[in-house]
């Protein structure tokens, strides 16, 4: 039986709801994840205010308070990018889980984002401490347009649905193989170094800011952060955004196309 548009939303809002409520019963597990979540900013924050006051100010067209307002802005854009990682649905599968969830009338990946969406919710409450906290410490520069803070959440959103979706082709993977380890491990080293995520693209090799052009993982950090710190010009915003769009289109398909290879060979039972 084919669920109905109705009952696909209410299946999102129970899913939201369910996750608002869980992290919200966890509030200081969430704390210490936050806390958790600080150190790589801020390491990757001193590192480079250091090294651009150490070459007369600047790095690739970043001062060091350019760097402190990048990584805060980073914190909230890697909290709002949380989702489900291949490790939890290599688990899932080896657990016999996905048998109960395929009894559905809906799609597992409509209400893995459903619950992610309502995840974000308080993760994104908990991070205002954070922020505030942060901007204190070391006095960002951040200079937005209005028209980039309006934008930034509808920005900020698509990123998530762009890491969602390649996050869920790589837990596919699961279905041919549970030696996947080293799979995982490439594809989170390749999205640490042509993301943004360690380093501004700016400040990486010509040859490393093409290559990351032909991948997702601009669009999932770096983009929504340059966005908020109001380095996209209106003439830049557009095109960058339906290439945003065209990765998540292009992620979701490639969901599809997978997904009905890889059910096929699902003969995971409860342990």
């Amino acid at each position: 039986m084919q669920a109905t548009l109705r009952d696909r939303i209410q299946m999102y809002a129970i899913s939201a709801r369910t996750a608002i409520i869980e992290q919200l019963q966890y509030r200081l597990a969430n704390l210490m994840f936050m806390v958790h979540v600080l150190i790589e900013p801020v390491i990757y924050l001193v590192v480079w205010s250091t090294v651009a006051n150490a070459q007369g100010g600047s790095v690739g067209g970043y001062t060091a308070a350019q760097f402190a307002g990048y990584y805060i802005v980073w914190t909230l854009v890697r909290q709002f990018n949380l989702t489900l990682g291949p490790y939890s649905f290599n688990w899932r599968i080896r657990e016999g889980r996905l048998a109960g969830e395929l009894l559905r009338p809906v799609h597992p990946v409509q209400v893995d984002l459903g619950y992610y969406l309502g995840f974000k919710v308080p993760q994104t409450l908990y991070w205002l401490s954070m922020g505030i906290l942060l901007w204190f410490l070391f006095k960002p520069e951040i200079n937005p347009e209005l028209w980039q803070i309006l934008v930034f959440p509808l920005v900020l959103i698509f990123a998530f649905l762009v890491r969602f979706a390649f996050m869920w082709i790589l837990g596919l993977i699961c279905f041919w193989t549970e030696k996947i380890d080293a799979i995982f491990e490439l594809y989170f080293a390749t999205e640490l170094l042509f993301s943004g995520r360690l380093v501004p693209l700016e400040v990486m090799p010509q040859w490393a800011q093409t290559a990351a052009s032909y991948m997702p993982f601009q669009w999932t950090f770096y983009f929504p952060i340059e966005v908020m710190l109001g380095r996209v010009s209106a003439a830049e915003f557009g095109p960058m955004l339906l290439t945003q769009i065209a990765w998540i289109i292009g992620g979701f398909t490639l969901i599809q196309i997978v997904w009905k290879q890889a059910i096929k060979r699902f003969t995971a039972v409860g342990g």
